[in-house]
Formats: structure tokens, sequence, C-alpha cells
């Protein structure tokens, strides 16, 4: 009797912090890629329950759940889930505002590709908060989107007349500038699209298509940012936002600032080195076997050639796509940062 009774007193102790208790479901980006693999799992299985205290995780990826990739963020703002995590670019059919976060070749280094999201992060707040019905977290990045070419190239010129795979709208707009043919193939499709010749080319970040196996169906690689840095915004739904108390709010941004995004950026510089170095052997490859890829060095005259059709055609297409007052809000704030106006 006397142990029942402890035991009923220690329940009704514990009672109280489980009913408070905040179990969030969480829906990560592409499970087999390095973002996910060493920064999403670590965080949401293990750091953020460890630092703030009440709240539990069910994680898993949008590719576990075979959501389409243009369903991420509508079905988050309908609070199917609690976060989610994913390509901005993915989202860019609802919110074309969208692709003024990650615009091709205009960040050649970390460093640059952050501080334009950090321009772009009041904006990008307003469109998911509008769009989606979304408080956003981070923005972290994958690598620069290069471009593995299953043909012989020597330079960005090369590509007229091939068939490109793009990692975006903005970027498929410059391919065709630039004389390719932008081809829409998803991203787990590309390793037979490029060995079938469906395409000649696609373009992905550099350890990502380490990852999954591109070297295996291509031979080249030119390692330009043609695809940008391919931005993975998390967000939260809004009203499950809005129900956690201020000072949980406050923990998890925090936890999500401090603990993943910061992290993520501060390895992507190194991330990219060494995923080139993975690829074509030209260095040490901490992540596995060095492949034998031809390494492609873009010249200055071809990063000349599509920061001009970039800056005279597709963000001028863009801002007239985009409408309102978005490409006024772009130049006052990442174009400032970069030295890019939108005429």
């Amino acid at each position: 009797m006397k142990s029942l009774r402890l035991l009923a007193a220690c329940t009704a102790l514990v009672a109280p912090a489980a009913l408070h208790a905040e179990t969030l479901a969480v829906v990560g980006s592409w499970s087999g890629l390095p973002l996910h693999k060493q920064y999403e799992a670590p965080f949401w299985s293990e750091t953020l329950p460890a630092a703030v205290e009440g709240v539990e995780v069910e994680l898993t990826t949008h590719d576990q759940m075979s959501l389409g990739l243009g369903d991420i963020y509508p079905l988050l703002g309908q609070g199917v889930y609690d976060v989610a995590m994913t390509v901005a670019d993915y989202a860019v059919a609802d919110a074309p505002e969208l692709e003024g976060l990650d615009v091709p070749l205009i960040a050649t280094t970390a460093d640059e590709a952050r501080a334009m999201v950090e321009a772009a992060r009041p904006m990008v707040e307003d469109i998911y908060r509008d769009r989606f019905n979304s408080k956003v977290l981070a923005i972290a990045p994958y690598p620069p989107q290069v471009v593995f070419c299953n043909a012989e190239i020597a330079g960005l010129e090369d590509l007229e007349g091939l068939k490109v795979r793009a990692s975006g709208r903005m970027t498929a707009k410059l391919l065709e500038a630039l004389g390719a043919e932008g081809v829409n193939v998803s991203f787990s499709e590309v390793p037979g699209a490029l060995q079938n010749g469906v395409v000649d080319c696609a373009v992905t970040g550099a350890g990502s298509g380490y990852s999954a196996g591109w070297w295996e169906v291509s031979t080249h690689l030119l390692p330009i940012p043609l695809g940008g840095w391919d931005s993975v915004v998390t967000a939260m739904n809004l009203d499950r936002w809005n129900s956690l108390s201020a000072e949980m709010q406050e923990a998890i941004q925090t936890a999500v600032t401090e603990e993943f995004e910061a992290p993520a950026w501060a390895s992507a510089q190194t991330a990219l080195v060494d995923d080139i170095a993975c690829l074509t052997g030209n260095g040490d490859c901490p992540a596995g076997e060095a492949r034998n890829m031809t390494l492609v060095e873009a010249s200055e005259a071809d990063a000349t050639k599509a920061r001009e059709i970039l800056v005279g055609e597709v963000l001028p297409e863009w801002a007239e796509r985009a409408g309102g007052d978005w490409a006024e809000r772009w130049n006052a704030s990442v174009g400032q940062v970069v030295g890019v106006t939108i005429e």
C-alpha cells in the first residue's frame, strides 16, 4: 500500500508536465543528402528535445512520406504537420516572388550567400506568412548548385544546344538564355535521365550529386554556382507557432538559429571544396572514396556572360512575373548587398 501511495504521488507530480509537453511533427528534406543526415536529423531528434524542456519530436522526411515537392509547404500551412523544410524553389509555383531568395551566380562564397539570404529574410518571412500560413525558423544552404555533364564540355558556352536539368525556375530561364534546353526532371530521376540521354547535364549541389551517385552517370563537373545555393527553408505552421508560449517560442527559435542554422552555414564553404575533391579526386575526400570526374574550370568570360544575361534578362523577367513591389523590395535589400539593380 505504501508503494502504491508513493507511485500515485509521483504520478500526480509528473502528470502536469506530461500534459503540457509539446510534440512536434517534423518533415525534413531529402533523407539521403548531407544537410538532413548531418544537421536536420541530429538537431530535431536529439539537440532540440535536450535543449528545450517539454518539446518532443516525431521526425520523418518528405521523400519517406512520398510527398509531392510542390505540396510540402501548402500542407504545412493546412496543419497536416507542424514543421517542414525543403528547397524554397519547390514552392515557386505558388509563390513566384520566392525566386528572389536564391538568385544564380550572384554569390560565389558561403559568406556572400549568407549575406544575400539575410538581406532577403524579411521578404521570405512575409511570403511564408501570407502564402503558406507559416513562420520561418531558418534558412540553410545546400552547397552551390553546380553542373554535372555526361558530355564533354570545356566551359559554360558548351552548354549551348544541350539538354540540361535545372534546379529551379530562375536557373532554367538562365540556361535557356545561354542557348541550352531546360528540362524538368526530379532529383531522384536524374541518374537515369543522364544515363539514357534524356538530359546531357544536370544542376545540383556537389555534395548532393556525390551522395546520390551522379558521378556514375556523368563525366564532367563545372563548379560554377549556376543554380545558386538552393536555400532550404525551415518553417512552422503559424497556428501551431502561435499556440506556443512566448518562452517556448524563444527557446525553439534560439536553438534552431544557434544549433542548426549557424553550423550548416559554417560548414558550407568547406563542404563545397571537399565535395569537389570527392567528385574529381583533386584533393582529400573526407566523405569516402574519391571519384574521377573531369574538373572544368569556368573562365572569367563565362562568369561575365552569364551575369550579363542574369541582370539583363532573367531578373527583369522575374520581376514582371512576381508583380507587385517585389522588384523594389529586392533592390532595396538583396540588390544593395550584392551590388545588382533590377532596372
